[in-house]
Protein backbone atom coordinates (compact mmCIF):
# COMPACT_ATOMS: atom_id res chain seq x y z
CA UNK A 1 0.00 0.00 0.00
CA UNK A 2 1.78 3.47 -1.09
CA UNK A 3 1.07 6.36 1.88
CA UNK A 4 1.67 10.13 -0.11
CA UNK A 5 -0.06 11.78 2.76
CA UNK A 6 2.07 13.48 5.54
CA UNK A 7 -0.19 13.30 8.55
CA UNK A 8 2.78 14.74 10.43
CA UNK A 9 5.42 17.21 9.60
CA UNK A 10 8.08 19.14 11.73
CA UNK A 11 10.28 21.50 9.98
CA UNK A 12 13.56 23.19 11.54
CA UNK A 13 12.65 22.30 15.38
CA UNK A 14 15.59 23.49 17.59
CA UNK A 15 15.27 23.23 21.52
CA UNK A 16 17.96 24.01 23.86
CA UNK A 17 18.42 23.68 27.35
CA UNK A 18 20.54 25.19 29.64
CA UNK A 19 23.81 24.60 28.32
CA UNK A 20 22.67 21.61 26.12
CA UNK A 21 21.43 22.13 22.26
CA UNK A 22 19.05 19.13 22.50
CA UNK A 23 18.08 19.68 19.24
CA UNK A 24 19.36 21.37 15.99
CA UNK A 25 17.01 22.36 12.74
CA UNK A 26 15.99 18.72 13.12
CA UNK A 27 12.59 17.92 10.58
CA UNK A 28 11.12 14.76 10.05
CA UNK A 29 7.40 13.87 8.17
CA UNK A 30 5.34 11.07 8.95
CA UNK A 31 2.76 9.17 6.92
CA UNK A 32 -0.32 7.91 7.94
CA UNK A 33 -0.72 4.24 8.47
CA UNK A 34 3.31 3.93 8.70
CA UNK A 35 5.59 3.14 11.82
CA UNK A 36 8.25 5.46 11.03
CA UNK A 37 11.03 4.41 13.98
CA UNK A 38 13.36 7.16 15.04
CA UNK A 39 16.77 6.17 16.44
CA UNK A 40 19.89 7.31 17.57
CA UNK A 41 22.66 7.27 20.65
CA UNK A 42 21.63 8.52 23.88
CA UNK A 43 21.60 11.89 23.88
CA UNK A 44 20.83 12.47 20.22
CA UNK A 45 17.77 14.23 20.77
CA UNK A 46 14.69 11.25 19.83
CA UNK A 47 12.84 11.92 23.16
CA UNK A 48 13.30 15.59 23.06
CA UNK A 49 12.11 15.75 19.71
CA UNK A 50 8.80 14.02 20.57
CA UNK A 51 8.49 16.09 23.26
CA UNK A 52 7.77 18.77 21.17
CA UNK A 53 5.71 16.90 19.28
CA UNK A 54 3.15 15.90 22.58
CA UNK A 55 3.34 19.57 24.40
CA UNK A 56 5.92 18.72 26.86
CA UNK A 57 8.52 20.73 25.63
CA UNK A 58 7.80 24.22 23.35
CA UNK A 59 10.35 24.35 20.97
CA UNK A 60 12.57 27.50 20.43
CA UNK A 61 11.73 27.46 16.65
CA UNK A 62 10.01 25.71 14.12
CA UNK A 63 7.04 24.25 13.11
CA UNK A 64 4.45 21.59 13.31
CA UNK A 65 1.79 20.93 10.59
CA UNK A 66 -0.89 17.78 11.07
CA UNK A 67 -2.92 16.64 7.34
CA UNK A 68 -1.08 20.13 6.50
CA UNK A 69 -2.70 22.34 8.71
CA UNK A 70 -0.32 24.11 11.34
CA UNK A 71 -0.69 23.53 14.80
CA UNK A 72 0.48 24.55 18.27
CA UNK A 73 0.24 22.30 21.16
CA UNK A 74 0.24 24.31 24.72
CA UNK A 75 0.01 21.06 26.67
CA UNK A 76 -0.09 17.37 26.64
CA UNK A 77 -4.12 17.77 26.81
CA UNK A 78 -4.02 19.81 23.02
CA UNK A 79 -1.82 17.43 21.70
CA UNK A 80 -4.49 14.32 22.81
CA UNK A 81 -7.49 16.85 22.05
CA UNK A 82 -5.48 17.32 18.55
CA UNK A 83 -5.12 13.32 18.07
CA UNK A 84 -1.21 12.70 19.46
CA UNK A 85 -0.77 10.06 22.22
CA UNK A 86 2.57 9.18 24.04
CA UNK A 87 3.66 6.14 25.63
CA UNK A 88 6.94 7.44 27.17
CA UNK A 89 10.26 5.59 27.97
CA UNK A 90 10.08 6.30 31.49
CA UNK A 91 6.36 4.42 33.13
CA UNK A 92 4.08 7.16 33.72
CA UNK A 93 1.48 5.34 36.08
CA UNK A 94 0.19 5.97 39.60
CA UNK A 95 1.17 3.21 41.41
CA UNK A 96 -1.11 3.17 44.68
CA UNK A 97 -4.06 3.62 41.80
CA UNK A 98 -5.83 0.46 40.16
CA UNK A 99 -5.64 -0.57 36.24
CA UNK A 100 -8.51 0.91 35.24
CA UNK A 101 -7.91 4.56 37.00
CA UNK A 102 -4.61 4.46 35.16
CA UNK A 103 -6.06 4.04 31.54
CA UNK A 104 -8.83 7.05 32.15
CA UNK A 105 -6.40 8.93 33.90
CA UNK A 106 -7.59 12.39 33.15
CA UNK A 107 -10.35 11.01 31.20
CA UNK A 108 -12.68 9.30 34.03
CA UNK A 109 -16.10 9.12 33.52
CA UNK A 110 -18.44 10.68 35.97
CA UNK A 111 -21.92 10.27 36.78
CA UNK A 112 -23.95 13.53 38.04
CA UNK A 113 -27.25 13.35 40.14
CA UNK A 114 -28.92 16.92 42.31
CA UNK A 115 -25.68 18.41 41.16
CA UNK A 116 -23.60 16.20 42.99
CA UNK A 117 -20.86 14.53 40.77
CA UNK A 118 -18.77 11.03 41.56
CA UNK A 119 -16.24 8.42 39.61
CA UNK A 120 -18.80 6.15 37.21
CA UNK A 121 -16.73 2.99 37.93
CA UNK A 122 -19.25 0.58 36.16
CA UNK A 123 -18.72 2.36 33.13
CA UNK A 124 -14.78 3.05 33.80
CA UNK A 125 -14.58 -0.86 34.05
CA UNK A 126 -16.53 -1.88 31.20
CA UNK A 127 -14.75 0.54 28.84
CA UNK A 128 -10.94 -1.28 30.13
CA UNK A 129 -12.73 -4.77 29.93
CA UNK A 130 -13.37 -3.71 26.13
CA UNK A 131 -10.45 -1.84 25.62
CA UNK A 132 -8.32 -4.75 27.10
CA UNK A 133 -9.94 -7.69 25.08
CA UNK A 134 -9.79 -5.80 21.67
CA UNK A 135 -5.57 -5.58 22.40
CA UNK A 136 -5.69 -9.09 23.41
CA UNK A 137 -4.73 -7.94 27.13
CA UNK A 138 -5.04 -10.15 30.05
CA UNK A 139 -5.20 -7.90 33.43
CA UNK A 140 -7.53 -7.56 35.93
CA UNK A 141 -9.16 -3.61 35.55
CA UNK A 142 -9.59 -3.36 39.67
CA UNK A 143 -5.69 -4.76 40.59
CA UNK A 144 -3.60 -2.32 42.44
CA UNK A 145 -0.51 -1.19 40.16
CA UNK A 146 1.61 -1.60 42.92
CA UNK A 147 1.50 -5.58 43.03
CA UNK A 148 1.95 -5.59 39.52
CA UNK A 149 5.07 -6.11 37.34
CA UNK A 150 7.23 -3.52 35.52
CA UNK A 151 5.86 -5.39 32.46
CA UNK A 152 2.34 -4.94 33.04
CA UNK A 153 2.47 -1.10 33.84
CA UNK A 154 4.08 -1.05 30.28
CA UNK A 155 1.27 -2.73 28.74
CA UNK A 156 -1.50 -0.46 30.72
CA UNK A 157 0.90 2.75 28.99
CA UNK A 158 0.54 1.37 25.81
CA UNK A 159 -3.30 0.71 26.20
CA UNK A 160 -3.89 4.27 27.83
CA UNK A 161 -2.24 5.59 24.93
CA UNK A 162 -4.46 3.59 22.49
CA UNK A 163 -7.47 4.35 24.14
CA UNK A 164 -7.38 7.96 23.44
CA UNK A 165 -8.16 7.06 19.67
CA UNK A 166 -5.67 9.27 18.41
CA UNK A 167 -4.42 9.09 14.77
CA UNK A 168 -0.69 9.77 15.45
CA UNK A 169 0.80 7.77 18.51
CA UNK A 170 4.54 7.65 19.74
CA UNK A 171 6.04 4.74 21.34
CA UNK A 172 9.31 5.67 22.64
CA UNK A 173 10.66 2.12 23.68
CA UNK A 174 7.90 0.35 24.94
CA UNK A 175 9.40 -3.25 24.83
CA UNK A 176 11.75 -2.06 27.37
CA UNK A 177 9.99 -3.78 29.72
CA UNK A 178 7.93 -6.39 27.96
CA UNK A 179 8.53 -10.05 27.49
CA UNK A 180 8.99 -11.79 23.95
CA UNK A 181 5.62 -12.15 24.04
CA UNK A 182 4.37 -9.44 25.19
CA UNK A 183 6.70 -7.90 22.77
CA UNK A 184 4.81 -9.99 19.50
CA UNK A 185 1.51 -8.99 21.13
CA UNK A 186 2.34 -5.23 21.08
CA UNK A 187 3.41 -5.52 17.18
CA UNK A 188 0.27 -7.27 16.22
CA UNK A 189 -1.31 -4.26 17.99
CA UNK A 190 0.64 -1.98 15.96
CA UNK A 191 -0.42 -3.60 12.77
CA UNK A 192 -4.05 -3.37 13.33
CA UNK A 193 -3.46 0.25 14.21
CA UNK A 194 -1.60 1.24 11.22
CA UNK A 195 -3.93 -1.01 9.03
CA UNK A 196 -6.70 1.70 10.41
CA UNK A 197 -4.48 4.57 9.07
CA UNK A 198 -2.92 5.70 12.15
CA UNK A 199 0.61 6.93 12.21
CA UNK A 200 3.11 4.89 14.80
CA UNK A 201 6.29 6.93 15.72
CA UNK A 202 8.28 4.12 17.26
CA UNK A 203 11.95 4.80 19.12
CA UNK A 204 13.90 1.92 20.16
CA UNK A 205 17.37 0.88 20.33
CA UNK A 206 16.27 -3.21 19.45
CA UNK A 207 17.26 -2.74 15.43
CA UNK A 208 15.85 -6.29 14.95
CA UNK A 209 12.57 -4.96 16.14
CA UNK A 210 12.64 -1.85 13.68
CA UNK A 211 13.48 -3.75 10.93
CA UNK A 212 10.38 -6.32 11.75
CA UNK A 213 7.80 -3.70 11.98
CA UNK A 214 8.85 -0.15 10.36
CA UNK A 215 8.41 1.76 7.04
CA UNK A 216 10.88 4.26 7.52
CA UNK A 217 13.74 4.78 9.49
CA UNK A 218 14.67 8.23 10.70
CA UNK A 219 18.92 8.45 12.30
CA UNK A 220 19.31 11.34 14.76
CA UNK A 221 22.80 12.02 16.15
CA UNK A 222 23.87 14.93 18.14
CA UNK A 223 20.53 16.56 18.07
CA UNK A 224 20.36 16.90 14.32
CA UNK A 225 18.80 14.79 11.96
CA UNK A 226 21.21 12.02 9.90
CA UNK A 227 19.07 11.49 7.49
CA UNK A 228 15.92 9.02 6.49
CA UNK A 229 15.74 5.88 4.54
CA UNK A 230 13.15 2.55 3.78
CA UNK A 231 13.72 0.43 6.26
CA UNK A 232 13.77 -2.21 3.36
CA UNK A 233 17.31 -0.60 2.46
CA UNK A 234 18.68 -1.02 5.93
CA UNK A 235 19.94 -3.36 7.73
CA UNK A 236 22.04 -4.10 11.23
CA UNK A 237 25.07 -2.76 10.03
CA UNK A 238 24.11 0.13 8.35
CA UNK A 239 21.97 1.47 10.92
CA UNK A 240 24.70 0.78 13.48
CA UNK A 241 27.32 2.72 11.24
CA UNK A 242 24.61 5.52 10.88
CA UNK A 243 23.75 5.67 14.68
CA UNK A 244 27.39 5.89 15.89
CA UNK A 245 29.08 7.62 13.00
CA UNK A 246 31.69 4.82 13.02
CA UNK A 247 32.41 1.10 12.60
CA UNK A 248 31.26 -1.30 15.43
CA UNK A 249 32.21 -4.55 14.13
CA UNK A 250 32.02 -6.10 17.27
CA UNK A 251 28.65 -6.41 19.56
CA UNK A 252 30.54 -7.60 22.28
CA UNK A 253 33.66 -7.15 24.11
CA UNK A 254 36.28 -10.22 24.54
CA UNK A 255 37.03 -11.35 28.03
CA UNK A 256 40.39 -12.49 27.71
CA UNK A 257 40.39 -13.95 31.35
CA UNK A 258 39.86 -16.35 33.67
CA UNK A 259 37.43 -16.43 37.14
CA UNK A 260 39.31 -16.98 39.89
CA UNK A 261 37.92 -18.54 43.46
CA UNK A 262 34.51 -18.41 44.26
CA UNK A 263 33.54 -15.04 46.15
CA UNK A 264 29.83 -15.19 46.49
CA UNK A 265 27.85 -18.08 47.65
CA UNK A 266 23.99 -17.91 48.06
CA UNK A 267 22.47 -21.25 49.73
CA UNK A 268 18.57 -22.45 50.09
CA UNK A 269 17.98 -17.93 49.29
CA UNK A 270 13.93 -17.91 50.06
CA UNK A 271 11.46 -14.81 50.58
CA UNK A 272 9.33 -13.91 52.99
CA UNK A 273 7.08 -13.70 50.86
CA UNK A 274 5.36 -17.11 49.80
CA UNK A 275 4.40 -16.15 46.42
CA UNK A 276 8.07 -15.06 45.58
CA UNK A 277 11.37 -17.12 45.32
CA UNK A 278 11.80 -20.11 47.64
CA UNK A 279 15.16 -22.12 47.96
CA UNK A 280 17.74 -20.63 45.51
CA UNK A 281 21.39 -21.50 45.48
CA UNK A 282 24.30 -20.64 43.50
CA UNK A 283 27.56 -19.26 43.51
CA UNK A 284 29.57 -16.36 41.74
CA UNK A 285 33.32 -16.26 41.45
CA UNK A 286 35.80 -13.72 41.46
CA UNK A 287 36.17 -12.16 37.83
CA UNK A 288 33.10 -14.08 36.68
CA UNK A 289 29.88 -12.27 34.54
CA UNK A 290 27.34 -14.66 35.78
CA UNK A 291 23.76 -13.99 34.13
CA UNK A 292 20.50 -14.85 35.44
CA UNK A 293 17.34 -15.46 32.97
CA UNK A 294 14.11 -15.99 32.92
CA UNK A 295 10.91 -14.90 31.54
CA UNK A 296 8.61 -11.94 33.59
CA UNK A 297 7.49 -13.09 36.62
CA UNK A 298 10.16 -15.62 37.56
CA UNK A 299 11.31 -13.37 40.27
CA UNK A 300 14.85 -12.32 39.56
CA UNK A 301 14.39 -8.85 40.61
CA UNK A 302 12.56 -9.52 43.66
CA UNK A 303 16.05 -12.15 44.69
CA UNK A 304 18.91 -9.85 44.27
CA UNK A 305 16.77 -7.00 45.90
CA UNK A 306 16.73 -9.64 49.01
CA UNK A 307 20.34 -9.98 48.38
CA UNK A 308 21.36 -6.55 48.51
CA UNK A 309 18.47 -5.85 51.87
CA UNK A 310 15.83 -4.83 49.72
CA UNK A 311 13.43 -7.80 50.73
CA UNK A 312 13.32 -10.00 53.76
CA UNK A 313 14.14 -13.58 53.71
CA UNK A 314 13.01 -16.52 55.63
CA UNK A 315 15.64 -18.67 54.83
CA UNK A 316 18.81 -19.37 53.29
CA UNK A 317 22.61 -17.96 53.70
CA UNK A 318 24.59 -14.69 51.81
CA UNK A 319 28.61 -15.42 52.39
CA UNK A 320 31.39 -13.66 50.79
CA UNK A 321 34.80 -14.68 50.85
CA UNK A 322 33.97 -18.03 53.26
CA UNK A 323 32.04 -15.58 55.50
CA UNK A 324 27.96 -15.58 56.31
CA UNK A 325 27.08 -12.07 56.17
CA UNK A 326 23.75 -10.87 58.16
CA UNK A 327 22.39 -8.24 55.64
CA UNK A 328 19.25 -6.37 57.05
CA UNK A 329 19.02 -3.03 54.91
CA UNK A 330 21.10 -1.83 51.70
CA UNK A 331 23.41 -0.34 53.81
CA UNK A 332 24.86 -2.92 55.54
CA UNK A 333 25.33 -4.48 51.67
CA UNK A 334 27.42 -1.33 51.04
CA UNK A 335 29.17 -1.83 53.84
CA UNK A 336 30.36 -5.42 52.86
CA UNK A 337 31.14 -4.88 49.39
CA UNK A 338 27.50 -4.88 47.60
CA UNK A 339 26.37 -2.36 44.90
CA UNK A 340 22.57 -2.61 43.06
CA UNK A 341 22.09 -1.04 40.13
CA UNK A 342 18.11 -1.19 40.02
CA UNK A 343 15.92 -1.99 37.40
CA UNK A 344 13.60 1.07 37.31
CA UNK A 345 15.87 3.94 37.30
CA UNK A 346 13.08 6.78 37.22
CA UNK A 347 11.65 5.43 40.10
CA UNK A 348 14.47 3.86 42.31
CA UNK A 349 17.31 5.11 40.68
CA UNK A 350 17.92 8.75 39.80
CA UNK A 351 16.45 11.75 42.00
CA UNK A 352 15.33 13.83 39.20
CA UNK A 353 15.56 17.75 40.86
CA UNK A 354 19.33 16.87 42.23
CA UNK A 355 22.14 17.85 40.59
CA UNK A 356 24.59 15.24 38.81
CA UNK A 357 27.00 15.31 41.60
CA UNK A 358 24.75 14.49 44.36
CA UNK A 359 23.14 11.65 42.51
CA UNK A 360 26.73 10.24 42.00
CA UNK A 361 28.30 10.80 45.54
CA UNK A 362 25.07 9.47 47.50
CA UNK A 363 25.84 6.06 48.16
CA UNK A 364 29.51 6.89 48.68
CA UNK A 365 29.22 8.97 51.39
CA UNK A 366 27.24 6.07 53.39
CA UNK A 367 30.76 4.01 53.35
CA UNK A 368 33.22 7.17 53.19
CA UNK A 369 31.73 10.24 54.56
CA UNK A 370 34.64 11.39 55.94
CA UNK A 371 36.06 12.07 52.51
CA UNK A 372 33.08 14.67 51.68
CA UNK A 373 32.56 15.99 55.37
CA UNK A 374 36.08 15.59 57.12
CA UNK A 375 35.69 16.62 61.14
CA UNK A 376 32.89 19.31 60.07
CA UNK A 377 29.49 18.95 58.55
CA UNK A 378 30.66 21.14 56.13
CA UNK A 379 30.58 19.56 52.54
CA UNK A 380 33.70 19.04 50.67
CA UNK A 381 32.54 20.44 47.49
CA UNK A 382 36.41 19.76 45.85
CA UNK A 383 36.33 16.13 46.46
CA UNK A 384 32.64 16.14 45.36
CA UNK A 385 33.25 17.32 41.95
CA UNK A 386 36.56 15.45 41.45
CA UNK A 387 35.17 12.14 42.51
CA UNK A 388 32.39 12.97 39.73
CA UNK A 389 34.42 14.16 37.32
CA UNK A 390 36.16 11.19 37.29
CA UNK A 391 33.64 9.21 36.55
CA UNK A 392 31.35 10.68 34.50
CA UNK A 393 34.33 11.05 32.12
CA UNK A 394 35.23 7.53 31.97
CA UNK A 395 31.67 6.40 31.19
CA UNK A 396 31.21 9.44 28.39
CA UNK A 397 28.41 10.86 30.36
CA UNK A 398 27.15 14.11 27.96
CA UNK A 399 26.61 17.03 30.02
CA UNK A 400 27.68 20.46 29.66
CA UNK A 401 28.16 20.63 33.81
CA UNK A 402 28.37 17.94 36.61
CA UNK A 403 25.80 20.84 38.50
CA UNK A 404 23.00 19.76 35.83
CA UNK A 405 20.09 18.54 37.22
CA UNK A 406 19.86 14.85 35.98
CA UNK A 407 16.37 14.92 34.68
CA UNK A 408 18.00 16.92 31.87
CA UNK A 409 19.74 14.08 30.48
CA UNK A 410 18.79 11.30 27.80
CA UNK A 411 17.98 8.05 29.67
CA UNK A 412 21.08 6.56 28.72
CA UNK A 413 23.07 9.40 30.12
CA UNK A 414 21.25 9.05 33.69
CA UNK A 415 21.96 5.31 33.25
CA UNK A 416 25.80 5.96 33.41
CA UNK A 417 25.14 8.01 36.38
CA UNK A 418 23.90 6.11 38.27
CA UNK A 419 26.65 3.24 37.55
CA UNK A 420 28.78 5.36 38.09
CA UNK A 421 27.28 5.97 41.47
CA UNK A 422 27.92 2.26 42.56
CA UNK A 423 31.44 2.56 40.68
CA UNK A 424 32.72 5.08 43.28
CA UNK A 425 31.94 2.83 46.20
CA UNK A 426 34.81 0.26 44.79
CA UNK A 427 32.23 -2.86 45.37
CA UNK A 428 33.44 -6.20 45.30
CA UNK A 429 30.05 -7.51 44.28
CA UNK A 430 28.12 -5.27 41.58
CA UNK A 431 24.73 -6.60 40.63
CA UNK A 432 22.90 -4.72 37.57
CA UNK A 433 19.30 -5.11 37.02
CA UNK A 434 18.36 -4.83 33.12
CA UNK A 435 21.79 -2.53 32.80
CA UNK A 436 20.96 -1.35 29.13
CA UNK A 437 17.40 -1.46 28.95
CA UNK A 438 16.56 2.00 26.62
CA UNK A 439 20.38 2.25 26.21
CA UNK A 440 21.63 2.57 22.88
CA UNK A 441 23.55 0.52 21.05
CA UNK A 442 27.03 2.81 21.25
CA UNK A 443 25.97 3.68 25.16
CA UNK A 444 25.92 -0.20 25.31
CA UNK A 445 29.30 -0.99 24.35
CA UNK A 446 31.03 1.19 26.92
CA UNK A 447 29.29 0.44 29.67
CA UNK A 448 30.06 -3.73 28.82
CA UNK A 449 33.85 -3.02 28.12
CA UNK A 450 33.49 -1.07 31.71
CA UNK A 451 31.96 -4.46 33.06
CA UNK A 452 34.67 -6.49 31.30
CA UNK A 453 37.69 -4.37 32.72
CA UNK A 454 35.92 -4.82 36.25
CA UNK A 455 35.68 -8.87 35.82
CA UNK A 456 39.55 -8.53 34.91
CA UNK A 457 40.36 -6.79 38.06
CA UNK A 458 38.77 -10.13 40.14
CA UNK A 459 35.33 -8.15 40.82
CA UNK A 460 32.53 -10.55 40.64
CA UNK A 461 29.19 -9.20 38.72
CA UNK A 462 25.89 -10.28 38.31
CA UNK A 463 23.49 -9.40 35.47
CA UNK A 464 19.65 -9.96 35.63
CA UNK A 465 19.10 -9.75 31.81
CA UNK A 466 15.67 -10.10 29.58
CA UNK A 467 17.67 -9.57 26.36
CA UNK A 468 18.76 -13.01 24.78
CA UNK A 469 22.07 -11.53 23.06
CA UNK A 470 23.02 -9.83 25.50
CA UNK A 471 22.43 -12.38 28.25
CA UNK A 472 24.14 -15.10 26.00
CA UNK A 473 27.05 -12.70 24.68
CA UNK A 474 28.11 -10.76 28.30
CA UNK A 475 27.66 -14.16 30.61
CA UNK A 476 30.19 -16.45 31.73
CA UNK A 477 27.38 -18.69 33.20
CA UNK A 478 23.99 -17.94 33.23
CA UNK A 479 21.16 -19.20 36.14
CA UNK A 480 17.99 -19.54 34.99
CA UNK A 481 14.92 -18.92 36.99
CA UNK A 482 11.14 -20.13 36.18
CA UNK A 483 8.29 -19.27 38.83
CA UNK A 484 10.81 -18.37 41.66
CA UNK A 485 12.65 -21.58 41.57
CA UNK A 486 16.79 -21.86 39.61
CA UNK A 487 15.55 -24.28 37.23
CA UNK A 488 19.11 -24.59 35.86
CA UNK A 489 22.58 -23.55 35.67
CA UNK A 490 24.13 -23.52 32.11
CA UNK A 491 28.20 -22.51 31.09
CA UNK A 492 30.36 -22.45 27.73
CA UNK A 493 28.71 -24.30 24.77
CA UNK A 494 25.47 -24.77 27.06
CA UNK A 495 24.19 -21.32 26.77
CA UNK A 496 22.30 -20.73 23.80
CA UNK A 497 19.13 -19.65 23.53
CA UNK A 498 16.79 -22.72 23.06
CA UNK A 499 18.18 -23.98 26.33
CA UNK A 500 17.36 -20.87 27.96
CA UNK A 501 14.00 -20.47 27.31
CA UNK A 502 13.38 -24.26 27.53
CA UNK A 503 14.86 -23.67 31.41
CA UNK A 504 12.79 -20.00 31.73
CA UNK A 505 9.47 -21.85 30.52
CA UNK A 506 9.07 -24.71 32.65
CA UNK A 507 10.29 -25.77 35.98
CA UNK A 508 13.07 -28.33 35.80
CA UNK A 509 12.80 -32.02 37.75
CA UNK A 510 15.99 -30.83 39.65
Amino acid sequence: MEHSNFILEMKHISKQFPGVKALDDVSLTVRAGTVHAVMGESGAGKSTLMKCVFGIYQPDTGEIFMNGEHVHFADTRDAIDQGISMIHQELQVVRSRNVMENVWLGRIPYKKLLGIKWVDKKTMYINTVKLFKGLGIEIDPKAVLARLSVSFCQLIEIARAISCDARVIIMDEPTSSLSENEAELLFKIIRQLTSQGVAIIYISHKIEEILQIAHEVTIMRDGMCAGSWPASELDNSKIINRMVGREMTNRFPKREYQPGDVHLKIEHLTSSNPKSFRDVSFSVRKGEIFGIGGLIGAQRTEMVESIFGLREISAGTISKAGKVLRITCPQDAIRNGFALLTEERRETGIIPMLSIVENTVIANQTVNRKRYTGKTFFLKKKNRNEDTQKYIEALSVKTPSILTQIKYLSGGNQQKVVLARWLLTNPDILILDEPTRGIDIGAKYEIYSLLVEMAKQGKSIIIVCSEMPELIGMSDRVMVMCEGRVSGILEGDQIYDQTIMHLASSYASN
